[in-house]
């Protein structure tokens, strides 16, 4: 069930929800998202948000820009090239880190059961945070639908590869589309197989 009861923990602190999106793609960056809920727009997004996995693609855009329009939020990225130097864990943190600088944010609380390492402010970690704590449901959804149409622009460009549909992620077709038309600027040389193709010498 939809709450806030860990962001009210930290009573008179401006608390953010963190959560990130693509962390397992072979390509594009990794997206996190900061969101501060005002006790104005509580009850109205707990009765539309949710897990962004969840719920159906037409719901999560009415549900961001929702979002945008009553929160505040920051969105921060690390790249393809930053993902393969500092590998992904890394660049997921440097990626909410981004995210939350935007936001000032004077506590957070992050899914998953990893603090963000780098960052000072007292945070609580909320496993299955997406479906439970409504700051961290709330930037799923942001981080997932700015992820997903970034994908589907860089998919313009390289249309062989699916993305506007798989996201970046390593699907049949995206596999087969490597193997076929090669890696692009786009793909993490540092994940396997495009690790592999690239040690292999394929294009």
């Amino acid at each position: 069930m939809l709450d806030d009861l860990h962001a009210r923990g930290f009573a008179g602190l401006r608390v953010a929800g963190v959560d990130e999106v693509g962390r397992g793609p072979l390509a594009g960056p990794v997206v996190a998202a900061a969101v501060i809920v005002p006790e104005s727009a509580r009850e109205k997004l707990l009765a539309v948000a949710g897990d962004s996995k969840l719920l159906t693609p037409k719901k999560r855009v009415l549900v961001d820009a929702l979002v945008r329009a009553e929160c505040v939020v920051g969105i921060g990225e690390a790249s393809v090239a930053e993902i393969d130097e500092i590998n992904i864990l890394q660049a997921t943190f440097l990626a909410m880190r981004r995210a939350l600088e935007q936001v000032q944010a004077e506590a957070v609380v992050v899914d998953g059961n990893q603090k963000i390492r780098g960052w000072n402010t007292p945070q609580v970690c909320v496993v299955g945070g997406d479906r439970v704590e409504l700051a961290i449901a709330c930037a799923s959804v942001v981080a997932k639908v700015y992820r997903d149409g970034l994908m589907v622009r860089l998919a313009e460009a390289h249309p062989h590869y699916g993305w506007a549909s798989n996201a970046g992620y390593g699907s049949a077709g995206h596999l087969l589309a490597l193997q076929t038309h090669g890696v692009t600027q786009h793909h993490r040389r540092s994940f396997a197989p495009v690790r592999l193709m690239v040690e292999a010498g394929q294009p």
